[in-house]
């Protein structure tokens, strides 16, 4: 949440660029707009935003990458993958795309996809940490680094590969356990969906902790 000071200035800002865009419906200033918007929590404005001006400006990719954002943001997940694919087609080397198109087809449940986005992401930008440990954690390598060999061996073996277990490991605060053996799971069982939630939540408590 927005301290009150922040959200003041968001408002003023937002304020800004509504007037600067009523001025000149060409400009485009309505990207920066739209990620106001969203950045705010107003996801619908936004999408709304992006559109009109995508209209006008079809290949503006930093607004089709705002209004992926937004979608993403919104859950719509084959929706911001267009938007993404579109990029992509023209920009391939792109590798906030790649990231985001990695993000979305993980929370689809489509882990090779996903993997496969990343190791570009990687490959175009090696110094990408983020990138590279979350190609270990899809990848399922049970391989966490300053682990007991014992737990590393539970973390391998396929009995321990379940939901109640990868729950138990998120519950206890281990984040990198839970998302490999959460992972292990959606590969085996791409459409469940509280896998997939599990998931999530694993790589975000884990994003938290190493800050």
């Amino acid at each position: 949440m927005n301290a009150p000071g922040e959200d003041r200035a968001l408002a003023d800002a937002i304020r800004r660029h509504e007037e600067r865009v009523a001025r000149d419906p060409e400009s485009l200033a309505f990207a920066q707009l739209a990620d106001l918007y969203r950045k705010a929590g107003r996801t619908g404005d936004a999408v709304a935003c992006c559109r009109d001006g995508l209209r006008r400006w079809p290949h503006y990719t930093t607004a089709r990458l705002i209004l992926a954002k937004t979608l993403l943001a919104e859950g719509q997940l084959e929706p911001a993958l267009a938007e993404l694919s579109a990029i992509l087609q023209t920009s391939p080397k792109d590798v906030q795309c790649h990231r985001l198109a990695a993000e979305v087809h993980r929370r689809a449940g489509r882990l090779d996809v996903a993997v496969g986005h990343l190791e570009k992401a990687v490959g175009l930008d090696p110094g990408d940490r983020e990138s590279k440990a979350l190609l270990s954690l899809l990848r399922a390598d049970a391989s966490a680094p300053g682990e007991s060999a014992g737990l590393a061996r539970i973390l391998a073996d396929e009995t321990f590969a379940t939901l109640s277990f990868g729950t138990v490991c998120l519950e206890q605060g281990l984040a990198d356990e839970a998302a490999l053996v959460l992972t292990r799971v959606v590969r085996r069982a791409p459409d469940n969906i509280e896998a997939r939630e599990r998931l999530e939540a694993a790589l975000r408590a884990r994003s938290r902790r190493r800050g």
